[in-house]
């Protein structure tokens, strides 16, 4: 055996570990529930082959067509959102912080990504309560209260806030990261020309974080799609159905009606639109000359 191929055989066994974990937990549970959406199972009994009924069937539900224009509504509210603060936050805090307070601004704001969304969840249906902390200041400069989460048009947009404010600052640490890579140089040179913090910021900063701008959307894209335990903390899916979302759906088919084919059919509708989305931003920033 020669070195390289015993060095290619050293870079393999180091990687298996990792490899078969990435199997099972990854590829294999992937593939099965391919597998099952063409199937009518439900735990009790064998899976019985059923072709594209489970699909024909989603067609055709209006509960699963609800919860994919509650999870896109919810992807198009929260991602643009909670991508802009955080890059305005990291901006400001590369800026008027760049050594004092810097650590502890940052370690506040990260205290809610490493909180529970449960928690989170809980303690904002507190905050949006009728007589909850939001409404209490709505009603003391003279504005009626709100039913956050018992209206059809404001339960989603509090489940969005809520969601927003949990995520931001995980995604301020990655910008922060990507503002310390930029050249002060760069700066220095706009500031002799006269160009204000404004324009340095949208001619210096945002373009020079296309490739972590890139990143940021592409997980919050799959975050959005994936979201559950806010809503099933904090509505439940309802009022109605203007908060049921595709993992909830998911879930209620699977484990509460016993559907485990369906379950799978639906699960296979997400996966497809995460990947068409991931390919469309993937087009849209190599468009404008970001990730390659």
């Amino acid at each position: 055996m020669t070195s390289k191929q015993k060095e290619a055989m050293g870079a393999f066994i180091y990687i298996l570990p990792s490899l078969i974990l990435i199997m099972f937990f990854s590829v294999i549970p992937i593939a099965m529930n391919v597998v099952y959406s063409f199937s009518k199972y439900n735990i009790m009994q064998p899976p019985e082959w059923i072709g594209f009924s489970n699909f024909t069937r989603l067609i055709k539900d209006p509960y699963v067509w609800a919860s994919l224009k509650n999870t896109v509504l919810f992807t198009f509210v929260t991602v643009p959102l909670q991508t802009g603060f955080s890059l305005i936050i990291a901006a400001l805090l590369a800026n008027r912080f760049r050594q004092k307070f810097r650590d502890s601004i940052k370690a506040s704001l990260f205290i809610p990504v490493i909180a529970s969304a449960v928690l989170v969840g809980t303690l904002w249906s507190i905050l949006l309560s009728t007589h909850g902390a939001v409404n209490t200041v709505l009603n003391f400069i003279g504005l009626e209260s709100i039913k956050w989460l018992g209206g059809k048009h404001t339960a989603l947009m509090s489940v969005c806030m809520a969601t927003v404010w949990k995520n931001v600052g995980y995604f301020l640490v990655i910008f922060y990261a990507g503002i310390m890579e930029i050249p002060p140089s760069l700066y220095e040179a706009a500031s002799v020309d006269g160009a204000g913090k404004v324009q340095q910021f949208f001619s210096i900063t945002v373009p020079g974080l296309s490739s972590v701008t890139y990143l940021v959307v592409t997980l919050g894209t799959i975050w959005s799609f994936q979201i559950f335990d806010m809503v099933y903390t904090m509505t439940g899916g309802g009022p109605g159905l203007s908060t049921v979302t595709l993992v909830l759906t998911i879930y209620n088919t699977a484990f509460r009606e016993y559907s485990m084919g369906y379950a799978s059919a639906i699960a296979l509708l997400m996966f497809v639109f995460v990947i068409a989305l991931s390919l469309l931003q993937r087009l849209a920033f190599r468009s404008e000359g970001g990730s390659k």
